[in-house]
């Protein structure tokens, strides 16, 4: 086993809850940075980190770091790096993305162009090869330069770890997996708890609640570009990481966890994802708009992701909306609401300022994560597994 520091990216705002989640992995943190998690491991931890982690969008090798301000310095820096460790001789390689702040260096294009150059070079002295056939795995690098500082990483996931294989079909604007699995992370809620997401759309978030009350790993019905990296992660480790996983799950728990929409398409949609997340059975979707939400209930969440008004055409229906999310959540006896959106009214909207409010960026969108938090149920309710 060689020991490895792997960076695992994430959404701006979310680091707290991906440290947590690699801590409860069993790995050590190596270092914190907007929108990434960087910790050591080991040809094992490539498996774990990928199938098991909820918020993370993809788990890189760190090959190395250097500072650089021009493309010469460039070019020598990603050649003093080691690269026949990790890519055979019939591998494909090559930067597949670039991104550049507060740097000399700023152009994506020939960022990748004069690294692949290098890469060649360091390759065809440790292989005594003029040309590469590329006909093999995949390999591709990740590049991060800020302040002049470049930090270099493998891929070892391919498609983001935000697609855990059962969303076929989605909304207008869906919110992503991972995103969705850290905002629920961001909650007290648990699987004895009632949710309610009353803007399901195709049911992300009550689909990903239902996973982590099964204690479902995000990772295991999909696959991962380092399975095909047979000189470097030994299939075992995969085999060993899903095997643990499936022991793990328990699709037999009990939960209280509902998805509306005022769309019945939308509604159908969020069933069917469901049933391909094998979560079906553990979810009840219905049609139903937001002026409607109500629960007998105490105790219970509401976690979920209402229109921002992107388009102009909506932006008009927003104060009325909000206004009625604020009215639905008073008539609910002592529960928390969890909401995230882009629309800065949203407060006001509602009637009253959240207990929390915690700025996440989805992409380059800034969204708050408004929290309003109800009383804990009484002890003995939650000792019995009442609500």
């Amino acid at each position: 086993m060689r020991k490895l520091e792997l960076i695992a990216p994430c959404h701006f705002g979310l680091e707290a809850v991906l440290k947590r989640e690699i801590n409860d992995l069993g790995y050590d943190i190596s270092d914190v940075m907007d929108g990434r998690v960087s910790f050591w491991g080991d040809e094992e931890a490539i498996a774990y980190s990928n199938v098991f982690l909820r918020s993370a969008e993809r788990i890189l090798i760190k090959i190395g770091s250097f500072h650089a301000e021009t493309f010469e310095e460039l070019f020598e820096g990603t050649k003093l790096l080691p690269w026949e460790d990790y890519v055979p001789k019939n591998g494909k390689f090559g930067v597949v993305k670039a991104a550049s702040i507060k740097s000399k260096l700023f152009s994506p294009s020939d960022i990748q162009s004069i690294m692949k150059k290098a890469m060649v070079e360091r390759l065809k002295k440790s292989y005594h090869l003029e040309w590469f056939p590329e006909d093999g795995a995949s390999f591709p690098v990740r590049v991060f330069i800020k302040n002049d500082e470049v930090t270099v990483g493998l891929d070892t996931t391919g498609e983001s770890l935000h697609k855990r294989g059962y969303r076929k079909l989605t909304a207008k604007a869906p919110i992503a997996e991972n995103l969705a699995a850290a905002l629920i992370m961001l909650t007290p809620w648990r699987q004895d708890r009632i949710l309610v997401d009353p803007f399901c759309g195709s049911g992300t978030i009550p689909i990903e609640a239902a996973l982590m009350a099964a204690n479902v790993a995000p990772g295991m019905n999909r696959s991962f570009l380092a399975e095909q990296w047979d000189h470097f992660v030994p299939k075992k480790h995969w085999y060993d990481c899903v095997d643990e996983a499936r022991e793990q799950m328990n699709l037999k728990v009990e939960t209280d966890i509902q998805g509306y929409d005022i769309d019945e398409s939308m509604v159908r949609i969020a069933r069917e994802n469901a049933k391909l997340a094998g979560v079906e059975h553990l979810i009840h979707f219905q049609t139903r708009p937001v002026n409607a939400l109500s629960h007998p209930k105490k105790y219970g969440f509401i976690i979920t992701n209402p229109p921002y008004g992107e388009r102009l055409e909506e932006k008009a229906a927003l104060p009325a909306l909000y206004g009625t999310i604020g009215e639905r959540y008073r008539n609910l006896d002592a529960w928390s609401m969890y909401l995230i959106t882009s629309y800065e009214q949203a407060e006001n909207d509602i009637g009253r300022k959240a207990d929390k409010n915690r700025k996440i960026y989805n992409g380059m969108m800034k969204t708050y994560f408004l929290q309003y938090m109800g009383p804990k149920p009484p002890k003995k309710n939650r000792e019995n597994g009442s609500v």
